[in-house]
């Protein structure tokens, strides 16, 4: 019998499950030579004004320390995905920005991404998807 409360067990059902899609998403992008959180980087990269951010702004959304992020961009540059730019402003201010190349590989990743999700979610139809999702941001 578990001593869990049912909100406990909730976050600890919702955890395992996100790792199991985690590592089903990585060998889904594999593909496409990078990871599910690269992906997400490149996600939020696309997604932000001008294609750029603040790394530790970066690193907030995607939920990793600011020394992470740096971890994980650093090959991504390397292979082009991503660039360094200088903050005209302040030039303690890091920021990166979507390549072009970055660019290509997240539209190629954003199509087999799209299609994995919708195969992970079948048997849930849109409005209840759209249900749940509201009542997940709503934690924490």
């Amino acid at each position: 019998m578990s001593n869990l409360t049912s909100a406990a067990g909730l976050l600890l059902s919702l955890t395992e499950a996100g790792n199991r899609v985690s590592r089903r998403l990585d060998h889904t992008l594999a593909i496409h030579g990078i990871s599910f959180t690269e992906f997400r980087v490149l996600h939020h990269l696309a997604q932000a004004p001008g294609v750029t951010m603040r790394r530790v702004d970066l690193a907030e959304t995607v939920g990793l320390t600011a020394s992470g992020v740096t971890r994980l961009l650093n090959p991504m540059e390397k292979i082009h995905l991503g660039e360094k730019e200088r903050n005209p402003r302040d030039a303690r201010v890091s920021l990166v920005r979507l390549s072009a190349a970055g660019k290509e590989i997240y539209g190629d990743a954003l199509a087999s991404f799209c299609q994995r999700a919708q195969d992970l979610a079948v048997g849930l139809p849109g409005e209840r998807m759209a249900e749940l999702g509201e009542q997940l941001n709503g934690l924490a």
